[in-house]
Parts: structure tokens; C-alpha cells; sequence
């Protein structure tokens, strides 16, 4: 790749050819006008005052000449303001890469800074070529520095990049050929994530010259208990993060009178809050971008602190950001409660349907179903909304959750905590 250095040279050379080409032109021209004018001609007569004009124009035309060339020179100096760096081989070993190739990754990544003036691969290779130079294996300073000095370049890089047991390790220096010292160098581990070198060879170059680079990428391909998504696992479509859970529950309005009232009125006679324990299978399905899909199947156990059994099963789709952990759910939650049709008289005092005892009158209370201790168990459904933050405490993840579920008779509401640890 040239850069915008490279391409003004080709222009600035391209109108100095153009202006050669026109100049030779001009020049047969009046060449030929001055051979007719000293043969003396008397056909040619008319144009003897032509010749002496064209004396006049070349002058003109030499001095625009200089002109132009001290123009093209002057851009072409501009043009050279930047150190020029060189770029041969990157060395490498257990990625899967050759030497030219990482040299080419790291050669459009220094392009990319803006900072010197990169030369150019095919220019590398024409030189090597014609000086016959051996770059095999030139990876050191004594080395770099004699080639260095060989093609008339100011700034020679070179490094390595290779896996050691489960760890890229990304070397780079920068040599100043003139003085032959080590100008920068800079040293980064990373992940073992084959599909991620190029990025590992981007964060290490802008480190390398004080850039920023972008914190969620350097995380997610050098910590290993980063939150999970498809760059720090890769090739895994999903990922299974499933632990127990534990919180408790809040119930309000008509539901949270009738879990205190006592046994013998239809109640639980106990606190309308219940701690609830359970265990989730959660799936994750990760994405390119900072989100993932959540699959989440939750089977619960309510009310067992006071003597109370209330079984339910909750199952949500959600998403994940796997930046900062926080996360939405949503879905369908269905329990196992006890209920027992009845009715309420003139008080609003609540009846079994069977108390009623008169045989010479019907019933005139409208018959309902209800939350009743006395009832049988029946299965009843709603729908839950839950949000919530993943903490991370090295491969330990600590989900803490709030959730809401609105019922006709009341909302519940809660908060959970569990843990879990990735297995695929």
C-alpha cells in the first residue's frame, strides 16, 4: 500500500516528465526554424524575424523550465519530511504465519499511523533484490542496521511475534540506523486467539507510539476472565454458564393480605416476604458486538422458611453486555399455588364455597377462585421482567438480579444472587 507521500512523488514525476516531453518538442522546432535561416533561403526569408522571435521564446521557455523544476524539487524535499522506516520480516513461530506476512500486518498498521514514511513492500523487495541482500533471518540490530544503511533508510523495525504455551507474546523495536541504537521497544501478552493477531499487532504498534487504543478490545484479547463473548472464545457458538441461585421474594396488594391472614380464614399466616432457592441453566450465545443472546430456564422453590411450598418454573430471553455485565430478561414464569373457589360477603369477608349451608336459598355472593391455603393446587402463569449485573471475581461469576411480576392480585417482586464458572 502507498501512502499519500508516495502517491505526491508519483504526480510531482509524472508533470516533470509531461514538461520534459513538451520542451523537446519546442526545442526540434526551433532547431529546424534555425537551419533554414542559415542556409539563407530566400523562401524562408519571411521567417528570419520568426527565428530571432524564437531566440526570445526559448529564453522564455528555458527560464519556465527552471522554474518548474526548481518546483517539482522543492515538492519532492516536502514530500521527505518524515522519516523513512523499513520493515522486512516479523518473525514468528506457533501461529500459522510466516515471517512476510506478519512483516506485511505490521507494515499496514505503521502506514495506518501516519508517522513515517513506510516503504513500500514491492519497493523493499525490488531493493533486496538488487543489492542482492540476505533478509532470511535478519532479525537483530547489527544486522537491520547494516541493511539499514545498505537501502538509505532512516528507521529500521523489526520484532516478533510468537506463542508460548498458552500466551502470544508480541516483541516490537524501532532501530535508528544512524546512531544504531534501539529507539523504542515494546513488549505485550496476550491471549492464545489465532483470529485475533492482527488486532493483538494494532494495540501493541499504538501503545508502542502513545495512541489510544480501544480498552474493551484490550481486555477481551488479553485478560483471561474477561466477561465472555466470541473474541475471547472463539469458534464456540454458545456457552454455558448455569450455577444456583438464591434471594427472596416480595408479595403486595390482595396477595400479600392473604399470605399473612391466618390458616383458618384461607391464609398461610406468615410474612409476605419468602426467601426463594433454585438453580439456573443459563446458555449464552454470543455475537460480534458488545451484546449476547441469554437463553435462561429457572426452577424455584418459594416459601420453605415458613412451611410454605411454592414450586415455579421460569423461563426468559434476554441479552448480556459483555463489556460491563449488566443485562435484561424477559418471559413467561408459571407456579404451583393453592387455590379454592368462594365468595365474599356484604363485609368483604372471604368464604369457601362449600360454608355456604342454606338448602332454601341460592347463594346470591358471586362464586370466584382465590389464593387459598384450604385449596387445591393449581397452576398459574405471569409474565417476568428481570435486570440485573454480572461481577466478575477471576473465572467466578456473581449474577445479582431484581425482577418484577405484575398479577391482577398484586405484584411480586425480588432480588437473587447466585454464581457460576464458563463450561462449553
Amino acid at each position: 500500500m502507498k501512502n499519500k507521500n508516495q502517491n505526491t512523488r508519483i504526480n510531482d514525476n509524472g508533470l516533470l516528465a509531461a514538461s520534459k516531453s513538451i520542451l523537446n518538442k519546442v526545442y526540434f522546432l526551433l532547431l529546424k526554424l534555425l537551419l533554414f535561416k542559415n542556409r539563407g533561403i530566400e523562401l524562408f526569408k519571411p521567417f528570419q524575424g520568426l527565428a530571432r522571435m524564437s531566440k526570445l521564446f526559448l529564453l522564455a521557455v528555458c527560464i519556465c523550465w527552471s522554474v518548474t523544476v526548481d518546483a517539482q524539487t522543492s515538492a519532492l524535499r516536502k514530500s521527505g519530511n518524515k522519516p523513512s522506516v523499513t520493515i522486512l520480516n516479523i518473525d514468528t513461530k506457533g501461529l500459522g504465519m510466516d515471517p512476510a506476512q506478519m512483516g506485511n500486518m505490521v507494515r499496514l498498521e505503521l502506514e495506518k499511523l501516519d508517522t513515517f514514511e513506510v516503504m513500500d513492500r514491492y519497493d523493499v523487495a525490488y531493493v533486496v533484490e538488487k543489492n542482492k541482500l540476505n533478509i532470511g533471518n535478519c532479525f537483530g540490530k547489527i544486522c537491520l542496521v547494516e541493511i539499514g544503511s545498505t537501502i538509505n533508510s532512516d528507521k529500521m523495525f523489526t520484532g516478533s511475534v510468537e506463542l508460548i504455551g498458552e500466551t502470544v507474546v508480541a516483541t516490537f523495536r524501532l532501530i535508528d540506523v544512524k546512531t544504531s541504537a534501539i529507539e523504542k521497544t515494546q513488549v505485550n501478552e496476550y491471549l492464545n486467539l489465532p483470529k485475533e493477531i492482527q488486532s493483538m499487532v494494532k494495540i501493541s504498534i499504538n501503545q508502542m507510539f502513545g495512541n489510544q487504543v480501544d480498552k474493551t478490545l484490550l481486555s477481551y484479547v488479553s485478560k483471561k476472565n474477561n466477561f465472555e463473548s466470541s473474541t475471547n472464545n472463539p469458534l464456540k457458538s454458545s456457552i454455558n454458564l448455569s450455577g444456583p441461585r438464591s434471594g427472596f421474594t416480595y408479595f403486595t396488594g390482595e396477595a400479600g393480605n392473604i399470605l399473612q391472614a391466618p390458616k383458618s380464614e384461607g391464609g398461610y399466616g406468615s410474612y409476605p416476604v419468602m426467601f426463594q432457592f433454585g438453580y439456573q441453566f443459563e446458555v449464552q450465545y454470543l455475537n460480534e458486538g458488545n451484546y449476547q443472546a441469554l437463553f435462561e430456564f429457572l426452577p424455584t422453590i418459594s416459601g420453605f422458611n415458613q412451611n410454605v411450598f411454592i414450586p415455579s418454573v421460569t423461563v426468559m430471553n434476554g441479552f448480556r453486555n459483555n463489556k460491563y455485565g449488566w443485562e435484561i430478561a424477559f418471559g413467561p414464569t408459571f407456579g404451583l399455588i393453592n387455590k379454592a373457589d368462594g365468595y365474599y360477603d356484604n363485609e368483604r369477608n372471604w368464604h369457601l364455597q362449600s360454608e355456604w349451608t342454606d338448602s332454601n336459598e341460592v347463594n346470591p355472593y358471586p362464586i370466584e377462585k382465590r389464593l387459598d391455603s384450604r385449596g387445591d393446587y393449581e397452576l398459574q402463569a405471569g409474565f417476568i421482567v428481570a435486570a440485573g449485573k454480572t461481577f466478575k471475581s477471576g473465572k467466578l461469576n456473581i449474577p445479582v438480579n431484581v425482577y418484577v411480576v405484575p398479577n391482577k392480585d398484586g405484584i411480586r417482586m425480588g432480588a437473587s444472587f447466585g454464581f457460576n464458572a464458563k463450561r462449553r
